[in-house]
């Protein structure tokens, strides 16, 4: 029987939900092989054309794996932080009932060099919190934290226990409703970083620079480095109350 589609809709965006729906309800599990277009285009009355631009853009979103000459699968879920929001990398891999875990490499006073007394708006020289941990979910390397922090918003973070707490979580206490600066790009991840995180240093990663403000001054900025093949960004929202977004070249 053809299923009821809502109506009130583009027929492709009709699909498209359809087939999201299958997905994200465990019907179509990970790994599953999905129809072919032949079949979804007898199954919903629709145009090859139709069908083609729903499993493209599913394709485009990361739902779906299309791979050529072989057919289209649900692809494998990745983990995924929300890009609007300022959350614990130790809630969000919580809520996916994993286990999280973090290396501490670095606690220490360092002094800030010209970009980063740019970024704190402070004179060349000053003094700032620097911390280089890693996040572990699973046993598995997800997220490679450099971050800075500026001694008068936060005095007793070198005193923290970040195996315990982390950076975020601590940082909102302090500051609970700081104004957020997120940009993001793909980048290599560099020797170092590489290494922290066991990928090799040619692996695409997903960079994340944050920065947080409150009471008039930089609280911190913090650089997230994730390996591509283990991690995701995403979010969503109402378009009409989307914020302005600007391209960063």
């Amino acid at each position: 029987m053809t299923p009821r589609l809502p109506a009130g809709q583009p027929l492709y965006r009709r699909i498209r939900e359809a087939v999201r729906a299958r997905v994200l309800s465990g019907q179509w599990p990970e790994g599953f092989e999905v129809p072919s277009e032949h079949r979804l285009m007898a199954e919903f009355r629709a145009s090859r054309m139709t069908v083609h631009r729903a499993l493209r853009e599913l394709s485009e979103e990361g739902l779906l794996l299309r791979v050529q000459g072989v057919g289209t699968f649900v692809a494998e879920r990745r983990p995924g932080a929300e890009l609007l929001e300022l959350r614990n990398i130790a809630d969000e891999i919580a809520a996916r009932g994993n286990h999280h875990t973090c290396h501490v490499h670095t606690l220490r006073t360092d002094t800030a060099d010209v970009r980063m007394s740019h970024q704190f708006n402070l004179p060349a020289g000053a003094k700032l919190f620097h911390s280089v941990l890693v996040h572990l979910e699973n046993d598995v390397p997800i997220q490679h934290e450099e971050r800075w922090v500026n001694p008068a918003a936060a005095p007793l973070y070198l005193d923290q226990d970040f195996t315990r707490v982390t950076p975020t979580e601590y940082l909102i206490r302090v500051e609970p409703s700081p104004d957020v600066e997120h940009l993001v790009e793909a980048a290599l991840p560099g020797r170092a970083v590489a290494r922290l995180l066991g990928i090799p240093e040619t692996e695409p990663c997903l960079r994340l620079t944050r920065r947080t403000r409150a009471r008039g001054r930089v609280v911190t900025v913090a650089v997230l480095t994730h390996p591509g093949s283990r991690y995701r960004f995403g979010t969503r929202f109402h378009a009409a109350e989307a914020l302005p977004l600007t391209a960063a070249g």
